[in-house]
């Protein structure tokens, strides 16, 4: 009897079925602290419990992102651990905050497949739930993968491909419970730029740029214990280069976003994202985002700002997204529509 997991291949997944990964995690402020060495992030409300609680929270939460990344990390062994990339995301909701003591778990429901024309491999889709200790939702998401095929004589199995929303309506954004920017310390936070002073259509270069290393590509895949082969294994890529976790590109662009967008501090909700192009080590990541939207929440001083943030391993002042033809340009690494909470 074989007793290791090769992980799972395209032709081994069934849609509808759910499959429940292993090994919850309680998060400590060791997340927290590591989170920030790896990243050069500076929201104050998960910076600062005094300032968490001044905006109605009982603490500081951990980092959205940190804890999207421990929820996506055990879907890996499961998923993706035989995928050649990580595609996109979709209508994730940031449901309740998640903090220091929580435990989290993971499922996913594959809600969609297909297989691609030249046979060796297939798009994977599917819905994750992140719970805490008491089977609450914390992270809800879906996300879709390009996972080889071993069998390469395997039938390909029935087209299902998933009617995803394209935005999130904001009515159905969650608010955590008792958050109040109604006396918000602007000086604090870093910036004066309420979401009254932002306009629909404008773009920001965040100016700062991060030169992406191993050690830390390393550090967070272990972190997050994401196993995927591309990340770890350099034989796993015909180039013999480590592919760079997307969500490292992700954690490190919403940190560049804080020069320019400092007050926007919660993710509310992933609307769409994309890695358009490879990441690998030496490559610079700068930022810019676009406003796209912004909506009145029932929560007091509080604004919902839709956001377009794009990382880029070239120079982001031009703050290019695609060609005259309709593709990213080559040098744009991320392509992330979210919501964000921030003082009206």
């Amino acid at each position: 009897m074989i007793k290791t997991n090769a992980g799972r291949f395209f032709e081994d997944y069934t849609v509808g079925e759910t499959i429940q990964h292993a090994v919850p995690r309680t998060v400590s402020g060791g997340e927290r602290a590591l989170y920030h060495a790896l990243y050069p992030a500076r929201h104050a409300l998960y910076s600062s419990d005094e300032f968490a609680r001044a905006s109605g929270l009982p603490a500081s939460p951990l980092d959205d992102l940190a804890a999207f990344h421990v929820v996506f990390g055990k879907t890996v062994p499961d998923v993706s651990l035989n995928a050649l990339a990580n595609l996109g995301y979709a209508e994730g909701r940031f449901l309740k905050p998640v903090y220091t003591g929580d435990t989290l778990r993971t499922t996913s429901q594959v809600i969609g497949l297909k297989q691609n024309s030249n046979g060796k491999s297939g798009v994977v889709w599917v819905h994750s739930k992140g719970f805490n200790q008491h089977d609450d939702v914390v992270i809800d998401y879906k996300r879709w993968v390009m996972v080889r095929k071993q069998n390469l004589d395997a039938a390909a199995p029935e087209t299902v491909i998933p009617d995803l929303a394209a935005v999130i309506d904001p009515a159905d954004l969650a608010i955590p419970e008792g958050l109040n920017f109604s006396s918000y310390d602007f000086a604090l936070a870093g910036e004066a730029h309420r979401a009254a002073d932002y306009a629909i259509g404008e773009k920001i270069n965040h100016v700062d740029g991060v030169t992406i290393e191993e050690a830390e590509h390393m550090i967070a895949t272990r972190l997050w214990q994401n196993t995927a082969k591309v990340h770890f294994d350099t034989s796993a890529r015909p180039d013999g280069t480590r592919l760079i976790y997307g969500g490292h590109v992700i954690s490190m662009a919403r940190a560049l976003s804080f020069n320019g967008l400092a007050n926007a501090q919660m993710i509310a909700g992933i609307n769409a994202g994309a890695h358009a192009n490879p990441c690998l080590s030496g490559d610079t990541i700068r930022a810019w985002s676009e406003v796209l939207d912004k909506a009145e929440t029932s929560a007091k001083g509080v604004t919902a700002i839709r956001l377009r943030l794009v990382a880029t391993k070239g120079d982001s002042a031009d703050m290019d997204l695609r060609n005259a033809d309709g593709k990213y340009c080559p040098d744009v690494l991320l392509d992330l529509d979210y919501w964000a909470l921030m003082p009206s």
